[in-house]
């Protein structure tokens, strides 16, 4: 089965929702449709060798989960498949009459603790690494290999590229040889002391190189000066730069430049995701219900309006956890879902539907 298949075979779905930002009640002017969805696969799939767990659009705002496998995520509580099948009815698309065997409250367990605190803690780290981003500036263009090398002078070191300059040498007329036993650091010489013996190769190939590299040097010629190459700090600028490129060109434009304009520096939609992560978490402790119509919206979208420095908003999660957790201490929810219960519902349905093919 696939995402194209199961258009084409709408007759395989058992449950079509919309989800998201307009499930939550949390939606505005420039919210996307997202959907999620649960569909059973056909017998000769099942029987064979496919075993399709999950499909999605291009896009991936469109999933859908096999039955097996929304059944097993929904045994480890996990927060979007609690939410699925929490959905308002207003969100609902189609719902098979099969699907009234399965009820979210049936489920519900201390687990949750850990499974929507720990989605909210992911929503935290996402809305930390934009703040990282957004304070690390970068250059268009990656610093050269050159700019991580240090000749030694006096009794500290200076960049090559101010050696280089007081010389009045060209990197290409350069040459290196390696220092047995001196990690990453090099004998550093010129042409000109070469005269006809040989030919330097420069210290880098080019602006695009990756690593320093070495030069044949007749036996007897002294080294201008000692060069390092602070290898491991240009591996982890190479990193941190090809991370921050890739987010650069991935990024949602349209939720940064609401981050600008907040001048919260951290995406604030991670943040209110956090903080309906906990609030429902809290109320499967308190009414064993999953709320995904948002009564809290105004408080949300405060959030999101980046109407609380993250500061601030670190300690209210502080605060919200603890509270939680002694919730939690006191509630007379299961440790843990019924997974047998869950698998005879599977097979009840299994059975069910294939017979009415």
């Amino acid at each position: 089965m696939t995402f194209e298949g199961l258009k084409q075979q709408p007759e395989f779905l058992l449950l079509d929702c919309v989800s998201g930002s307009h499930a939550y009640n949390l939606a505005i002017a420039t919210s996307d449709i997202d959907k999620k969805g649960i569909f059973i696969l056909p017998q000769r799939e099942l029987y064979g060798f496919g075993n399709t767990e999950q499909v999605a659009n291009a896009t991936n705002d469109e999933v859908y989960f096999e039955i097996a496998r929304f059944l097993d995520l929904l045994t480890k509580n996990n927060p979007n498949i609690l939410e699925l099948l929490s959905t308002p009815p207003a969100h609902v698309l189609y719902r098979h009459p099969l699907m009234d065997l399965v009820r979210a409250e049936d489920f519900l367990s201390k687990l949750c603790l850990d499974t929507f605190a720990g989605y909210a803690q992911t929503q935290i780290k996402k809305a930390k690494g934009l703040n990282k981003k957004i304070n690390k500036t970068f250059e268009p263009e990656r610093k050269s290999v050159l700019e991580f090398c240090y000749v030694i002078s006096g009794t500290g070191s200076i960049p090559v590229s101010e050696w280089l300059a007081a010389n009045q040498f060209d990197q290409q007329n350069c040459g290196l040889t390696s220092v047995p036993h001196f990690r990453d650091g090099y004998q550093l010489y010129h042409q000109t002391q070469l005269k006809a013996e040989g030919k330097l190769y420069g210290i880098i190939s080019g602006p695009s190189a990756e690593d320093v590299q070495l030069s044949h040097v007749p036996k007897g010629i002294e080294p201008l000066a000692v060069m390092n190459f602070n290898k491991d700090g240009y591996s982890v600028y190479c990193k941190e730069y090809r991370e921050y490129k890739e987010w650069e060109e991935k990024r949602n434009d349209a939720r940064y430049k609401s981050t600008l304009v907040h001048g919260q520096n951290y995406d604030a939609k991670n943040m209110m995701h956090t903080f309906r992560l906990l609030n429902m978490a809290n109320e499967i402790a308190l009414y064993r219900e999953v709320n995904v119509h948002r009564h809290d919206r105004d408080f949300l979208l405060k959030i999101r309006n980046g109407e609380y420095t993250f500061e601030r908003l670190m300690q209210m999660v502080e605060e919200k956890t603890e509270e939680i957790k002694a919730d939690y201490a006191k509630s007379s929810l299961p440790d843990r879902p019924d997974i047998k219960k869950a698998e005879n519902i599977l097979v009840e349905i299994r059975e069910t539907f294939y017979s009415k093919q």
